[in-house]
């Protein structure tokens, strides 16, 4: 197995996780082994934890302590978990695997592997790529909201390279579309960075965490200096789902009425449902669609507009 696939085993091993979570598969069925669903998620939990305790697995997993507490007990019989009385209280015991743990629960970290290798197998790169997305973004929406704040920012050298780069690879991965998007994208980027009246016209780049995340571009419309153009709309799949493309939008708009346009226009694709709800919120009106295939598949481009 390679390193890729070995992320994406990953990557989904942790969705499912998480997804027994939420249906609460966790007290239903055995997989493949002398231990429950439940029980093997709970071992799991001790083993990759440092030193757990009872409480936090129950709050963590959503188990009913009195069904964990029988869970442990089980485990501690079979010489499968030690605990240990915390230093800091008491009151409360730390728990660990054995080694004779690790050894039981070896087969089903292998099993598990090998299944998940095997769902991927049948799906080709793109498409791994897109998948593994897709359950970030659904951890995202369902999981609690990690409270990391993020940045909108001129953008730094380097910054435009991501902008192209990134709306190749996302594009393709999630819509595919062939290499023309990437090259439109650089055409806009390229005549952006020769010249752009730094009044009238900018980028904003979304950083989280030191990462970079998302992008969007306001630009004057060459044939009309009263009319903005806001073009390059982009938010990584992690980051979606936390309001960062309205904000950059809300930027967007909030620049174009100090700088006296009498409004925006921009185009987009009807399979674009987020991007296509974000600008609605916000106000943008449908005013125009054309099909083409330009981008490989055929696709149905939107012209939107908002009066200012």
């Amino acid at each position: 197995m390679n390193a890729q696939v070995a992320d994406r085993v990953a990557a989904v091993r942790r969705f499912n996780r998480f997804y027994t979570q939420r249906i609460g598969l966790l007290h239903e069925g055995v997989y493949k082994s002398e231990f429950s669903l439940s029980q093997a998620r709970v071992l799991y939990e001790i083993m990759h934890r440092d030193k757990p305790t009872a409480a936090e697995l129950a709050k963590d997993l959503g188990l009913d302590t009195g069904y964990l507490s029988r869970i442990l007990r089980g485990f501690e019989a079979r010489g499968l978990i030690v605990r240990e009385t915390a230093s800091h209280d008491g009151r409360q015991n730390l728990l660990s695997v054995t080694p004779r743990g690790r050894k039981s629960f070896a087969p089903i970290e292998l099993q598990t592997n090998q299944d998940v290798a095997a769902l991927l197998a049948d799906t080709s790169d793109a498409a791994q790529i897109k998948l593994c997305d897709a359950m970030a973004t659904i951890e995202t929406l369902l999981g609690p909201q990690p409270q990391i704040p993020y940045i909108l920012r001129p953008p730094r050298p380097g910054d435009m390279g991501w902008v192209v780069s990134r709306h190749g690879a996302i594009y393709s991965g999630e819509y595919g579309w062939n290499d023309r998007i990437e090259s439109y994208t650089a055409e806009v980027v390229a005549a952006f960075m020769r010249q752009h009246d730094p009044q009238r016209e900018r980028c904003w780049i979304a950083e989280r965490a030191g990462r970079t995340i998302g992008c969007v571009f306001l630009v004057a419309d060459q044939d009309d200096p009263s009319i903005a153009r806001l073009r390059l709309l982009l938010v990584e799949a992690e980051a979606r789902g936390l309001g960062i493309g309205g904000r950059l939008v809300e930027e967007c708009i909030r620049l174009a009425r100090d700088a006296r346009y009498r409004k925006i226009t921009l185009w987009t694709h009807s399979i674009l449902t987020a991007a296509r709800s974000i600008y609605q919120r916000a106000g943008f009106q449908l005013v125009a669609t054309k099909a083409h295939s330009e981008f490989g598949p055929r696709l149905v481009g939107e012209t939107w507009e908002l009066e200012l």
